[in-house]
């Protein structure tokens, strides 16, 4: 992506973040080489070099309890509904378009992590047999742009993707999940042509989404706000999402200040998910039932406004809600699922206090379809 007048400097190796020793640079070293680094001067900017636990530096930065053998790097399996390169279709109502194999940074928990192991592997450059697709599938409704960043590529290649899909008349929301307002605001602040691209297409009944991916309140600083307005203001629904993290937002009061001020500047809370087992992120999972209780306590000091978005586990059948607890079971519904008949699904299983995905409860002890 080229960078416009006042955009910051990418930074692609840790040897040249001036906040990081050398001594600990050179302890990252291995980690670096397995899980690649990116960030930018901007986004680095917002870490208490003097904090070791700083949120934001747990967000970017590589730790060395990324090196444990756990997880895996599909962790949603998301190769088995993968019909062409970079098309998945798991919803009957939404596909998905992997679009960019780079991001603003990288979230050291990604669950797609693996796309800058593998660059280009599953990431589409020509569109035009995914579009076909989408355009004989006249049930889906929603295209979403991902990746990587959707924002990271030029605008316009972009824009041509947009155009291509907004002529395919069943199609009505085209959503982009870009953690770029986050991570880097000035590439929509500094980009005209990326607003004026979003006033043409995101119409009075046919939406652009951009969904948005703020994990931690600090993130949202008066420049990210600017970005987030300019989106608005040219058409686009925002939305935001993400991860329960150990050590970012697992604290009540750090969550009900996010979802607070996300509610406050006009951007829904949408989904609260529970981190994915994915390679290298175990230090960063937090228990199912644990996680469920920060929520509801955070919850208690949030608007109606702001505790909207569903708890959920991105399982390979489907998005898994956590509903509810009781002292003895924990109660899940499926939210949406790869299998029709599946979706509203509800079921009961013992309470197991360390479980940190769908797959650590056995043996339902109540099952039903409502």
């Amino acid at each position: 992506m080229a960078e416009t007048a006042g955009s910051p400097r990418y930074v692609h190796e840790l040897r040249r973040v001036r906040g990081i020793r050398e001594e600990e640079r050179n302890r990252l070293e291995a980690v670096e080489e397995k899980f690649a680094f990116r960030s930018n001067e901007y986004y680095l900017s917002l870490i208490d070099w003097e904090d070791p636990d700083d949120p934001i530096r747990r967000i970017v930065i590589p730790d060395p309890e990324e090196l444990e053998r756990w997880g895996k790097l599909d962790a949603s399996e998301e190769v088995d509904y993968t019909i062409a390169p970079g098309l998945q279709h798991k919803y009957d109502q939404t596909a998905l378009l992997l679009l960019s194999d780079q991001c603003g940074g990288f979230c050291r928990f990604c669950f797609r992590k693996r796309l800058f192991m593998e660059h280009g592997r599953e990431v589409v450059r020509d569109i035009s047999a995914d579009i076909a697709y989408i355009r004989d599938h006249p049930e889906i409704t929603n295209v979403l742009l991902t990746g990587g960043d959707p924002f990271f590529l030029s605008t316009r290649k972009l824009a041509a993707v947009i155009g291509t899909i907004r002529e395919i008349d069943h199609v009505r929301i085209i959503r982009i999940g870009s953690k770029i307002p986050a991570y880097n605001p000035y590439r929509i602040i500094n980009d005209p042509a990326l607003l004026e691209m979003i006033r043409t297409h995101s119409t009075a009944e046919r939406r652009i989404y951009v969904m948005a991916q703020f994990n931690h309140p600090r993130e949202i600083t008066p420049v990210a706000r600017k970005g987030l307005d300019l989106l608005r203001d040219a058409g686009a629904i925002l939305a935001n999402q993400t991860p329960i993290l150990r050590g970012i937002n697992d604290d009540p009061a750090v969550l009900a200040e996010l979802l607070r001020e996300l509610s406050f500047i006009g951007v829904a809370p949408y989904y609260l998910f529970q981190c994915r087992p994915t390679l290298g992120n175990h230090h960063f999972a937090v228990p199912v039932e644990e996680a469920y209780l920060i929520i509801e306590e955070a919850k208690k000091n949030c608007s109606g406004l702001a505790k909207r978005p569903n708890f959920v586990m991105s399982h390979k059948t489907g998005k898994i809600a956590i509903v509810g607890l009781d002292e003895e079971h924990v109660y899940f519904r499926y939210h949406q699922a790869a299998e029709y008949d599946d979706i509203g699904k509800f079921m009961a299983f013992k309470r197991n206090p360390v479980a940190l995905w769908f797959d650590d409860y056995r043996d339902p002890v109540r099952e039903m379809r409502v």
